[in-house]
């Protein structure tokens, strides 16, 4: 058991993903065809133990909350354990107050109500894998009063540039917080990912909302940071799979690298589950000519083209001649009979049938919006 509240916190403003963020929350937006994001993180607080976990929602938030539901297929202690969704006082998108500390202080009753003496806060808009036990232990053993997890990378010129990055001294002392803006190869990203004593956390929520309108969590912590701040912040450095939404093409590139098998076995383990919401329907039904190469093909659809390196949602149908390829298709899309669709994210319940090739370049993904039809 992980004796702390688990807190999913919301994407900031600063992180915009194109086309779908018009419908829903990041944390609602549909990963590898059957989960949501919003999964991995609840997911891993589950299977640490932690039967207390807090959801904070912001702008359009009714698909996260039908997904979420009460709750209980996340296999959360159906007696003592509770999945709580708290709202933001702002509900509108981009709106420079509508921040994680101004969440915090709308419902710092109820952070402050909970029973455990840890809090361990995970953002919504990543997808990794962590045992928040083994991070909790480590973080009262280091005696820290802080400990972030990072992820260290050797792309950070063209990838995770709306992330912070952690700057380290030898011991794994955090020295700052900054912005990645592009300028070094080799990073440590800070994964939005905080365990700290539960009075630490609402002190800190006071003196963010104190200091400025406009801090987040990260702004405050980072002013501790260092020679300068009054705090011990250590960093934790997190292994295996790790990937950030923080763009449309960080989305695009996440689902397609985890159709390669090896890459997937990073994330999805045997003892350790992702749980989502079920939703019960026949098997996908491949016809004579129908095929799917290096491909995740969710249930209920009807193969009757050619799928490769694609990630394909619930309910679609890939018509007779048809070519998919690099694609993430959403649920419930239709592909024409002999379309050619290559390099595109297909929202739910648009239909391909009229124009026979829809393509983008390669790296350079497009977006076919939600309920179109082309």
């Amino acid at each position: 058991m992980c004796d702390a509240l688990g807190i999913v916190s919301f994407a900031g403003n600063h992180i915009w993903v194109e086309g779908l963020h018009d419908y829903r929350p990041i944390a609602a937006f549909s990963f590898l065809g059957r989960y949501r994001i919003v999964d991995f993180p609840i997911s891993n607080m589950s299977n640490s133990g932690m039967d207390h976990i807090q959801v904070y929602l912001n702008a359009k938030p009714r698909s996260l909350i039908e997904h979420l539901g009460s709750g209980r297929h996340y296999n959360i202690n159906s007696k003592r354990g509770k999945l709580h969704m708290l709202f933001a006082g702002s509900m509108i998108d981009h709106d420079m107050y509508n921040n994680d500390i101004a969440a915090y202080m709308e419902n710092l009753e109820s952070i402050a109500h909970a029973n455990q003496p840890y809090v361990i806060i995970a953002p919504s808009y990543m997808v990794y894998k962590q045992d928040f036990r083994s991070l909790l232990n480590t973080h009262i053993e280091s005696g820290a009063d802080i400990t972030l997890l990072y992820h260290s990378v050797d792309n950070a010129k063209d990838a995770y540039v709306n992330c912070d990055i952690l700057n380290l001294n030898k011991q794994k002392g955090v020295l700052s917080i900054e912005k990645n803006r592009g300028n070094a190869k080799n990073r440590n990203i800070f994964m939005d990912t905080y365990v700290m004593r539960k009075d630490l956390f609402i002190d800190l929520i006071k003196q963010a909302k104190k200091t400025s309108s406009l801090y987040t969590l990260s702004d405050i912590v980072s002013s501790e940071c260092g020679e300068n701040g009054s705090l011990d912040i250590r960093g934790a450095s997190h292994r295996g799979y790790f990937a950030a939404i923080t763009d449309f093409k960080g989305y695009y590139n996440a689902n397609i690298e985890l159709t390669d098998y090896s890459t997937a076995t990073s994330l999805f383990e045997s003892n350790w589950p992702i749980y989502t919401r079920t939703n019960d329907s026949s098997p996908t039904h491949y016809s004579e000519d129908g095929s799917a190469k290096n491909s995740v093909i969710s249930n209920g659809c009807l193969i009757e083209g050619t799928v490769e390196n694609s990630v394909i949602g619930r309910g679609c149908t890939i018509k007779e001649g048809a070519v998919v390829k690099n694609c993430v298709i959403l649920s419930d899309v239709t592909i024409g009979a002999g379309i050619h669709a290559e390099n595109l994210v297909i929202d739910r319940n648009a239909k391909l049938t009229k124009v026979k090739e829809v393509a983008a370049d390669e790296g350079d993904p497009h977006y076919v919006k939600r309920y179109d039809m082309i």
